[in-house]
């Protein structure tokens, strides 16, 4: 066999043996999760001071009801990416935080006739990446960010929420935290991969300090796993500065 072919023979071998390593890795990842899946409450179980820790996944979140029984709008069909709607000098994003939605939001604001005031969030999390992003333009861009009383801010959201000059989450709306994979694979050596979850960690926590909101929020989603969310308790919001105290009415 010629040298060049040898060469191109052992190329593809370490293509194909790489591409197995990876697989490896993301199997071994999902592997104990299924074989040991979430023993935590369902996610619409009511939570009370030292319950909140509930079964999570985004793509499959149950029907909700308010106080008084009535249902609430089904999240199972939020788009696979941020909605972004620019109405009424408000800007509202639903949906999944997908790779590059901080470009497109980026774009969509700079077209905007005028800046909005208050960007209004429902969305069960995605892209910690981009989400951080997303939460420093909205600060660089004088936004408050709002939620209604049957809106979802879930894993990597409650970073744009963060982002907002002033925060305000209503009474019955979702905010949880837990664990960020920030998109390592668990084929690299392990010294990478821890490497690269510190990495990630420290700027979510860099970020968090940077807009002014208590870091030991991250005491949370560091000891949620995945499959799990936390789900912060009005006065913790406000104990972490993730929300602002609503006004009073008499001030």
């Amino acid at each position: 066999m010629s040298t060049p072919r040898r060469w191109l023979v052992a190329v593809l071998m370490a293509e194909i043996a790489i591409g197995a390593l990876l697989f490896g890795g993301d199997l071994a990842r999902a592997l104990p999760r299924i074989a040991w899946p979430s023993s935590a409450p369902q996610i619409t179980e009511p939570v009370r001071p030292g319950d909140q820790t509930r079964r999570f996944r985004p793509d499959r979140l149950p029907a909700r009801e308010r106080p008084d029984g009535t249902p609430m709008p089904d999240t199972g069909d939020m788009p696979d990416r941020l909605a972004i709607d620019l109405r009424d000098g408000a800007l509202f994003l639903r949906g999944r935080i997908a790779p590059g939605d901080a470009a497109r939001l980026t774009a969509a604001l700079d077209l905007a006739e005028a800046a909005p005031g208050t960007a209004w969030l429902d969305s069960p999390g995605g892209s910690v990446i981009d989400a951080l992003e997303i939460g420093r333009l909205l600060r660089e861009t004088a936004i408050d960010t709002r939620m209604s009383a049957e809106a979802i801010c879930l894993s990597a959201c409650p970073y744009i929420l963060a982002g907002g000059i002033e925060r305000r989450v209503a009474e019955g709306a979702w905010v949880g935290v837990h664990q960020h994979y920030f998109d390592q694979n668990t084929a690299l050596p392990a010294i990478f991969a821890v490497e690269d979850i510190q990495r990630g960690q420290g700027e979510v926590m860099g970020y968090l300090i940077e807009m002014g909101v208590d870091p030991a929020l991250m005491r949370h989603a560091l000891a949620t796993p995945s499959d799990e969310i936390y789900l912060l308790l009005p006065e913790e919001l406000e104990q972490y500065r993730l929300s602002h105290a609503a006004p009073d009415p008499a001030g």
